[in-house]
């Protein structure tokens, strides 16, 4: 992929110059406004809701609740999670299990009368005592019989309990939200009985397939747009219910309504990463070798839905360990349903694990990294598999060198820099290499630019960018003459975006279109009378012309090609799966993170002096964008480590900082210098092209980099993130 490997984002003009559209701002007649007026209370049921005065309110045109929705069909099948829904039914009856939970649509001509009307609606509650704090309803903790699930043991149970040395700790993450720039929001409009939605998902057809379960009507009839998402992380990964409270509103008035959910309803109404308590347990030997390692983790779900997620699961392999054990549990709390964040549960697991690797090679006086090399796993032991590939001893390597480890002392605060502490961390991440099914179409147009058409969305990591170097690539065209046509329903059958998947499944399945078309490229080339007589195993297709391997002089232009058969010659169609070799494999993407700190011990404040993120990825397609989705995952691990955090005021079950003052994010000035390098060696299992994943790995193990370097440069060990000022003052010397 060299000359297509530094190509400028394809859709970056579009963006910098306002001429992307994205799914609120479509122009679409007869327009009407909504919003959502949410719950009080935490729990409970609806007494009495008055609508009155907003109903008379100037250019109001309905408000609807559950006295007087008109039910979907698919409201009848309770359990029936409709494949890329979730189980609450908005208005389906007075119940309320959650803070801020809709109980009413408003909708006006306006929208400055829409928010006004809303404003009117007043209800009160039959009140229940409810329950949003994970550590004090430790009681209803419950295991969830399913592969994610399951207990896993490997060798002897908790075999940490009987090494040499010891350790065992206990983490905190709390609940982190999403918080893109761009609002969740849906235009919703029918044609007849078929449902129009602009919406911001991160998967096209699973959105198709939630809404046709829900409004019970056939799946191809069901039409998304969702060609641009202003960043998602994560919370487009389900149909939520203001998607269906839109679609409901605009069948029962007969027009297209827009409603786009405010700030605040973004803490409470699309997800979040969920709070989660792990105790981690290593035995090793003096020498340091691994005997035992055992991971428990209790997280959060909603009272309605059974989330989990991943967290324990890189336990299981990362190290060569004999005998390893991982629970995981949930405790459903009276709040919305948690969905996967950006590393999924592997960034949450992944803090536990390689704070405590990092804790016991202190213990053993050992370098942390050397610590990780002594248990460095030749295999996967969970699945007994050997790996596709794996080069994150090469990652170490670079790291290493790129941060200056080799000023690192053993010793917390041994090392400083004027009246500042200095300390040196890092963290191990991984994360799986999936590949989906994926259909790619591929043709030509009459000028010559290559088509190339797919379902699957670009929510920023660059999709629409990797299928132009491919197909550039792959073709031997310019990058220029490639076309892009995605993110919407109508396309041939893409992934949902997300679980660092897309690379892997739509790259497989434009290498595969685009080299069936050249076949067919040359083979029309061949029945060319300039190319007569000369076999197919002969013709190449170079240059923008099918010409003979050894007389270059005997060619047929594309555009003669073009210009002398039918379009529809030039136009192929693949589903593209995985091959059945790379089931032999265990198949996972691998990334460290170096974290130099500077910390004033007097007000404990912490600066970032130099973050160093290193991926082992497989050939990377496009070092622009890969170092772009390597420095915004590690930022957001920087979020996760240093700031983010969801308060409740668990007396009411509601959100207090749900506001970006107040619950803080990175921005450019807290990070001082930042650098990523990959390995960029080709994964000879994983697909055609040889990548793997990186929108996931690129932010596990960033948040434990920075707490083992906080404990390097202080002697404090924070283990309940984020790690703040006041932690870093009160916490006691290890």
């Amino acid at each position: 992929m060299s000359k297509t490997s530094n190509i400028n984002r394809v859709d970056g003009f579009a963006k910098v110059t306002g001429s992307a559209t994205y799914s609120a701002e479509y122009k679409t007649a007869g327009v009407v406004y909504a919003c959502l007026v949410g719950s009080t209370i935490a729990k409970g049921r609806i007494k009495t809701i008055d609508t009155k005065k907003a109903e008379w309110a100037p250019g109001v045109l309905a408000v609807i609740t559950h006295l007087n929705v008109d039910k979907p069909a698919g409201y009848e099948k309770a359990k029936d999670k409709h494949n890329f829904g979730q189980p609450l039914q908005i208005f389906k009856d007075d119940s309320v299990l959650y803070y801020d939970q809709p109980i009413a649509l408003v909708i006006a001509d306006t929208f400055e009368r829409m928010r006004y009307a809303a404003s009117l609606i007043k209800a009160d509650y039959f009140k229940e005592e409810h329950s949003t704090e994970l550590k004090k309803a430790a009681e209803k903790e419950k295991k969830v019989e399913t592969d994610k699930g399951n207990d896993y043991h490997r060798g002897e149970h908790d075999g940490y309990k009987n090494a040499e040395v010891v350790l065992e700790t206990e983490y905190t993450i709390p609940t982190e939200v999403h918080n893109p720039m761009e609002l969740a929001n849906i235009i919703a409009k029918w044609e007849g009985n078929n449902p129009i939605l602009y919406t911001k998902s991160q998967g096209v057809e699973g959105t198709r397939r939630s809404v046709a379960g829900v409004f019970g009507v056939p799946v191809e009839d069901v039409e998304v747009h969702a060609e641009y998402l202003g960043g998602a992380f994560g919370m487009g990964l389900h149909t939520w219910p203001y998607e269906i409270a839109a679609l409901i509103g605009a069948k029962k008035l007969n027009r297209p309504v827009k409603l786009v959910l405010h700030r605040e309803q973004m803490f409470t109404n699309v997800g979040f990463r969920p709070y989660t308590i792990q105790k981690m347990g290593l035995g090793a030997t003096k020498d340091g070798k691994l005997t035992g390692l055992t991971h428990e983790a209790v997280a959060m779900t909603s009272s309605y839905e059974d989330f989990m997620e991943g967290t324990v699961n890189m336990s299981r392999f990362i190290y060569d360990c004999a005998n390893v054990s991982t629970r995981y549990r949930i405790v459903p709390l009276d709040t919305c349903t948690p969905i996967w964040m950006r590393g999924p549960g592997e960034a949450t697991g992944s803090f536990a694990l390689e704070s405590a690797m990092d804790e016991m090679a202190y213990k053993l006086n050992l370098d942390p990294i050397e610590f990780r090399k002594l248990n460095y796993a030749e295999k996967d032991q969970e699945q007994n598999k050997p790996w596709s590939s794996k080069f994150l001893l090469e990652c170490y390597e670079g790291g290493m060198e790129r941060i200056g480890w080799k000023n690192r002392k053993n010793e917390p605060g041994s090392v400083k820099e004027g009246n500042w502490l200095v300390g040196y961390g890092m963290g191990t991440g991984t994360f799986g290499c999936y590949r989906s099914p994926t259909s790619v179409k591929a043709k030509f147009l009459a000028n010559g630019d290559l088509v190339l058409q797919c379902s699957v969305n670009d929510m920023g990591p660059g999709t629409a960018t990797m299928m132009t170097a491919i197909g550039a690539e792959v073709i031997g065209l310019p990058a220029e003459n490639v076309v892009i046509e995605m993110g919407k329903s109508g396309l041939p059958k893409g992934p949902t975006q997300g679980g660092s998947a897309t690379t892997s499944s739509v790259g497989s399945a434009v290498h595969d279109a685009c080299n069936l078309l050249l076949n067919k490229i040359i083979e029309l080339g061949s029945k060319n009378p300039a190319l007569k007589g000369i076999a197919l195993t002969d013709l190449t297709f170079e240059n923008g012309a099918v010409s003979s391997k050894k007389d270059k002089s005997k060619s047929v232009t594309l555009a003669a090609l073009l210009s002398s058969n039918k379009l529809e010659d030039f136009e192929v169609e693949n589903l593209s799966k995985a091959a059945e070799e790379a089931k032999k494999y265990s198949i996972y993407s691998f990334s460290v993170h170096f974290v130099k700190v500077l910390v004033n011990p007097n007000l404990g404040k912490i600066r970032l002096a130099h973050v160093v993120s290193c991926a082992d990825i497989g050939t990377v397609i496009s070092q622009k964008t890969s170092a772009g989705q390597m420095f915004g995952g590690a930022v957001g691990g920087i979020g996760m480590g240093l700031m983010e955090a969801l308060e409740i005021d668990h007396r009411f079950g509601r959100p207090i900082n749900n506001n970006f003052a107040d619950y803080h994010v990175p921005v450019n000035a807290d990070i001082e210098k930042q650098e990523v390098f990959f390995v960029n060696k080709k994964d000879p299992i994983s697909n055609p092209m040889g990548t793997k994943g990186l929108g996931e790995t690129a932010l596990v193990g960033m948040a434990p980099a920075i707490a083992n370097a906080v404990f390097n440069a202080t002697g404090k060990r924070v283990r309940d993130l984020p790690i703040t000022l006041d932690k870093i003052i009160e916490t006691a010397k290890v």
